[in-house]
């Protein structure tokens, strides 16, 4: 099978165990699960999700197993973003070509959207039909990525270097926990998921790892590259806001790297490793 046919299936999975996780834990009756649904229905790549799925199945497991964690996974990272587009945070109005969950459903509801999201992830941890010690490691693993240690750590820094610009290092540092940490998450679930052994684990950790820094230096050349049609978000916003980024800083990647986000696994990101990884800067372990 081709990567873009089974990367296609893969999202089917994950977009069908969103709709179930969503009649399950976000009941439409509720005005800020209304708003939860708005946003994490609203499109979006699945890329965290599909790790988790691709992962399992490599490990020799089930993936209709792993789809409850598949589902938690895009549920947190939809929080971020709802938190991200706040006024208080990035202040934009747009996310994947619609009005961000704040500007559709106001201030109040999107941050309480959120909160949801972040409670019914762990909801569906807690449910999945897994063996008992996977879904305590699931949880743990979806904690620590998301916590102060490393996407919530990834923020602040995120917001530090607003005003202070960033070195290379600074920056990379930044970057493996505000993008590295859930993109290494993916993979960790899909481990949890199949109880994969620790050395096929710690390869993956760190192969996401990479791809967490490879995803962010697409990011930053989509930022100056691409249309707000094309992103479905604002773009430019880095450079009006006097962010250091990976291209201010001079990094240099292929132009047939900006083609499509949907080849980044098959990227070949070996070429940087001259830089320090992500999984260094990040203790992970299985």
């Amino acid at each position: 099978m081709d990567y873009a046919k089974q990367y296609q299936e893969y999202l089917a999975r994950a977009n069908q165990a969103l709709e179930k996780a969503c009649e399950i834990f976000l009941p439409e009756e509720s005005e800020v699960c209304r708003a939860a649904r708005y946003s994490l229905l609203g499109g979006g790549k699945r890329v965290r999700a599909v790790l988790v799925l691709a992962a399992c199945q490599l490990a020799g497991g089930d993936t209709a197993a792993a789809a409850d964690y598949a589902a938690a996974l895009e549920m947190l990272h939809c929080y971020s973003l709802i938190h991200d587009d706040m006024p208080c945070m990035d202040n934009d109005d747009y996310r994947r070509g619609r009005l961000s969950c704040h500007k559709q459903y106001g201030e109040a509801t999107a941050l309480l959207a959120a909160d949801a999201l972040v409670t019914a992830a762990f909801e569906a941890v807690a449910n999945a039909p897994t063996h008992p010690q996977s879904r305590v490691q699931a949880a743990a693993h979806l904690a620590k990525a998301a916590g102060a240690r490393g996407m919530l750590y990834g923020q602040e820094l995120d917001k530090h270097y607003e005003t202070v610009h960033a070195s290379e290092s600074e920056l990379l540092e930044l970057h493996a926990h505000k993008t590295g940490a859930l993109i290494i998450a993916g993979v960790d679930l899909g481990c949890d998921a199949a109880q994969a052994d620790d050395a096929l684990c710690t390869a993956l950790q760190h192969y996401a790892a990479e791809l967490g820094l490879v995803f962010q230096i697409v990011d930053d050349i989509l930022d100056v590259t691409a249309t707000t049609e094309e992103l479905g978000k604002p773009v430019g916003s880095d450079a009006e806001n006097d962010k250091t980024t990976f291209i201010t800083l001079g990094w240099k990647a292929p132009a047939a790297w900006q083609s499509s986000i949907m080849m980044l696994p098959w990227l070949p990101w070996r070429i940087l490793a001259r830089k320090q990884t992500f999984c260094a800067r990040w203790q992970w372990s299985c």
